[in-house]
């Protein structure tokens, strides 16, 4: 391997990667939604932290579309900073690294939010929606460790 691709990536190098996992994580939550009878819905977690946080800063709380729009903005994000970790430091199994994030955050939307009080249903409404949540965000990490993969492949070549 050349030495460029065993170079640690920085954090602004990571946020392409991160940003291609948030993507398809928010592709797969949409799209679900046209599919699935109790599709995982973290748009309406989203869209009660802001209001909750709206609440608490005294600002005017957003409704309907533009407190959708927001919350899939805040996804995306949020997301895409949290899977720039995947293909942060070295490219050493990276795979394992974006899949072992995933699923941490994965398990995280479904055990957090009754304990934040927004509440189980969206992440939780029965088990299926409990183990998609977490395949999904899995599937985010390796998505992004991908992405990263590909980069750092890319960059190699002259």
């Amino acid at each position: 391997m050349s030495e460029l691709v065993t170079q640690p990536r920085g954090f602004f190098q990571s946020l392409g990667p991160g940003l291609a996992g948030a993507v398809s994580l928010t592709l797969v939550h949409q799209g679900a939604r046209a599919v699935l009878k109790h599709p995982p819905r973290m748009d309406v977690l989203g869209m009660r932290s802001i209001k909750k946080i709206s609440k608490r800063l005294g600002l005017p709380t957003p409704h309907g579309r533009a407190l959708y729009q927001q919350s899939l903005i805040g996804d995306l994000l949020s997301n895409t900073l949290y899977y720039a970790l995947v293909s942060m430091g070295r490219p050493r199994r990276i795979y394992l690294r974006g899949a072992l994030l995933g699923a941490l955050a994965g398990l995280g939307a479904v055990v957090l939010p009754p304990y934040l009080g927004l509440g189980k249903r969206p992440s939780r409404a029965k088990r299926s929606t409990a183990f998609f949540t977490v395949l999904w965000y899995t599937l985010g990490g390796l998505g992004s460790a991908r992405a990263a993969k590909r980069s750092l492949l890319a960059s190699a070549t002259p």
